[in-house]
């Protein structure tokens, strides 16, 4: 439970941090969308691409890791996004909820706590899993939301989407990074570290937010139930879908079986709420899962991490 607490924790204290600037209007409502939009336009690409930029070969060669990993993320996204749709919500919102019950905290809460569990030999799937999760989810939640808020353009419909994802940096920079790590080419050091500098702001400034927005916003007594299903999809069907995947279909090295538990198991990380936010999307249910879904992962990942270790 310490390794969870120390991971934890400071995720907390930043939603705290911006809460209370949200409560004691330090901060007002420009100051969250100027923040989010920071973290969407510089901060988030420039993280993506330094992440993409480092895969090997070796790396995308762990097709057991990668399909069981993905294969939990689609099916918590599948079964929240059908649950949003049954209640009637467009397919833009419904994506947003499918991204909250796929999105794992990897970047910030999971390379660190496989570092603590496992060691240095988990970092490879802990990044892995970091690309799947905000490099093809996040781009297949934009893809989707692009075809939902560009539907009524008639015969023009699919070249809008094109054109509004060939201009969206949370597509460029995943690719640009993914060119530079398959190619071998090294990243001149100024721009490398240009990248870990910009890169290291996006969930810091991506967590504030979530404060300062449920600081300014009031939670609605309905959306307490959708919340309680993300969690649950999050912290329940995506690893045990992904354990049944790693051990019993396909061929997976047992330490990369043990961190791909371990990394679905995770609580929902700021992406979700950060293209709500981009978007102008319903961002209420979404802030709430992820603060739930931290708390609750003290007890649950625990639990996983006693019985992996």
């Amino acid at each position: 439970m310490q390794a969870v607490l120390n991971a934890a924790l400071p995720i907390f204290a930043l939603i705290l941090a911006g809460f209370l600037c949200g409560r004691t209007a330090l901060f007002g409502p420009a100051a969250a969308d100027s923040l989010n939009r920071f973290a969407i336009y510089l901060a988030l690409p420039a993280l993506i691409f330094g992440a993409m930029a480092k895969i090997t070969p070796d790396q995308v060669a762990q097709v057991g890791f990668a399909a069981g990993f993905a294969g939990g993320i689609a099916a918590a996204f599948a079964v929240a996004y059908g649950l949003g749709r049954g209640r009637s919500l467009r397919s833009a919102q419904a994506c947003i909820e499918g991204l909250d019950a796929g999105y794992s905290n990897v970047g910030f809460m999971g390379i660190p706590l496989c570092l603590l569990v496992f060691g240095p030999a988990s970092l490879p799937a802990a990044v892995i899993a970091t690309l799947f999760t905000a490099c093809v989810l996040f781009l297949f939640a934009i893809v989707l939301i692009e075809f939902d808020l560009q539907k009524g353009a008639g015969s023009g419909t699919g070249r809008k989407v094109v054109r509004a994802l060939v201009r969206n940096p949370l597509l460029i920079a995943p690719l640009a990074g993914l060119a530079v790590g398959l190619t071998g080419l090294t990243v001149p050091a100024p721009i490398e570290r240009f990248t870990t500098l910009l890169g290291g702001a996006a969930s810091p400034c991506a967590l504030v937010c979530i404060g300062l927005f449920l600081a300014q916003e009031r939670v609605v007594v309905s959306d307490t139930r959708p919340m309680a299903v993300l969690v649950v999809l999050k912290l329940v069907l995506q690893p045990a879908v992904t354990a049944l995947l790693v051990y019993k279909v396909f061929a997976v090295p047992d330490l990369w079986a043990r961190a791909a538990v371990l990394l679905s198991a995770l609580p929902i990380g700021s992406g979700p709420f950060t293209l709500a936010k981009l978007y102008g999307l319903e961002a209420g249910v979404t802030s709430g899962a992820i603060l739930l879904s931290h708390i609750a992962s003290v007890v649950t990942v625990s639990l996983l991490v006693a019985w992996l270790a």
